[in-house]
């Protein structure tokens, strides 16, 4: 039975975060981790555009930087609300899988609730992939258009949001089974293999590019 909360898990101090993760509740789970990820994604891309700011070696930078940075809080703030966000979801589910079924009434209104809740509980990840997807392209702007001193934060930042990409595409693919509207599993799938398969790419060729930038 998850654990009744009655706090943001985004506010949490990390080590209690930790180990309420570590722990037996069943939520938060790997949604919310997913999603911690891109947070920390997108934060890192807005420290490399802060970094960059200001300085006169990458003048001609600036409004670049300044947009990315802009952009970057904003997504790091939506990642941090979509970490409560996955784990509510999740206990929209389990609460309509604990409505009483011992009328025929009963069981309808249950396995609407049911339906409504899965489905709610697919869109939040497929917002996270979605989310995924803008980090790496901001944090593929600054590759070669930032402070040099931060091409391995960049590589991190890229990292962090695959990983987000993939954990919340795993979070789809748990859920889709249990969506009535088979038409709609299938664009949701539709949609979040073409999402994945290009933060897949992004991920990698940014890698690849600091890997060069940091060996050169």
């Amino acid at each position: 039975m998850p654990k009744e909360r009655t706090f943001m898990l985004s506010e949490m101090k990390i080590n209690d975060y930790i180990d309420l993760l570590a722990s037996d509740a069943p939520a938060p789970g790997g949604g919310s981790a997913s999603a911690l990820c891109g947070a920390q994604g997108a934060g890192l891309c807005a420290m490399v555009a802060a970094l960059t700011l200001g300085k006169k070696k990458y003048e001609e930078h600036q409004e670049l930087c300044r947009d990315v940075y802009e952009q970057a809080r904003t997504l790091s703030e939506r990642m941090c609300a979509l970490i409560d966000e996955d784990t509510e979801a999740f206990n929209r589910v389990s609460a309509a899988f604990k409505l009483p079924k011992d009328t025929d009434e009963d069981k309808a209104v249950r396995k609407a609730a049911i339906a409504e809740a899965t489905l709610g509980a697919t869109m939040v990840p497929l917002d996270t992939l979605h989310r995924a997807h803008d980090g790496l392209e901001l944090a593929k702007m600054l590759i070669g258009k930032s402070n040099t001193n931060c091409a391995s934060d960049i590589g991190v930042a890229a990292l962090n949001l695959v990983s987000c990409a993939r954990g919340a595409w795993l979070n789809i693919l748990i859920n889709l089974g249990g969506i009535a509207d088979a038409e709609k599993a299938r664009e949701i799938r539709a949609k979040g293999e073409g999402i994945l398969a290009e933060c897949e790419s992004m991920g990698g060729d940014i890698y690849a590019a600091i890997l060069k930038q940091t060996e050169e």
